[in-house]
Parts: structure tokens; C-alpha cells; sequence
């Protein structure tokens, strides 16, 4: 997923997603190129469990 992606699914904005990706508080992040961040579905549904507890 995008960062647009999860942010449109967790209905944050997207710099939300950013600061979270550069302050490691975010779901897990896989770098495709050093500009190009992504997310699997999986790695996000377990970081939201996580905060949710």
C-alpha cells in the first residue's frame, strides 16, 4: 500500500503517515527505492492492533 492508501483507510492525512514513518512510530515500512515507501496490509492491521490495546 501507498502512503495515501493507509492514510485514506486510517482517515488521517497523509503528512500523519510521513511523521509516523520518520518518528518510527508507524506501521512497519518496506522501501521499493529510497523515495518510494510501501506498506502490506498485514504489517498495518498489526501496528493498529497494537495502538488499539
Amino acid at each position: 500500500m501507498t502512503s495515501a492508501e493507509v492514510a485514506r483507510w486510517l482517515r488521517v492525512d497523509k503528512s500523519t503517515v510521513c511523521r509516523w514513518r520518520m518518528s518510527g512510530m508507524g506501521p512497519r515500512v518496506t522501501w521499493v527505492s529510497p523515495s518510494l515507501p510501501r506498506y502490506a496490509r498485514s504489517d498495518v492491521e498489526e501496528w493498529l492492533a497494537g495502538v488499539a490495546a
